[in-house]
């Protein structure tokens, strides 16, 4: 029997530089908004939570990311339509890949990545 629901068990927490920045660009790309305080926010993508939290003790913004969350979605490229008219920094664009996903990634405002990806249909 699991500990706590499988969507609470493993969840992000992203140290921003600019919580206001931060919160508008994640709900521009269709993160919901579960509970928001002074400087921290709960957000939810179909049921499983990334927290934001503001950070004063942040360096310089990385050259690329060192990590990326995936975000499984029904229209990849709908997604990627949208990064697009948000001006998101593209990391690697578009593109059908050997391991059976049509990805892309951009990066938040601080430098982390954020991967949306659909399954490539099978030839039939």
């Amino acid at each position: 029997m699991a500990f706590v629901p499988s969507q609470e068990q493993l969840v992000l927490e992203l140290f921003v530089r600019d919580f206001t920045v931060s919160l508008a660009f994640y709900t521009r790309l269709g993160f919901e908004v579960e509970r928001e305080e002074d400087d921290f926010a709960v957000l939810r993508w179909e049921g499983c939570g990334l927290f934001l939290q503001l950070s004063r003790r942040l360096g310089e913004l990385p050259l690329r990311p060192a990590a990326n969350i995936r975000v499984m979605v029904p229209d990849v490229d709908a997604c990627w339509r949208l990064a697009g008219e948000l001006r998101a920094p593209v990391f690697v664009p578009i593109g059908d890949r050997d391991y059976g996903l049509r990805d892309f990634i951009v990066t938040d405002p601080d430098g982390f990545g954020i991967r949306f990806a659909s399954p490539i249909p099978a030839e039939g």
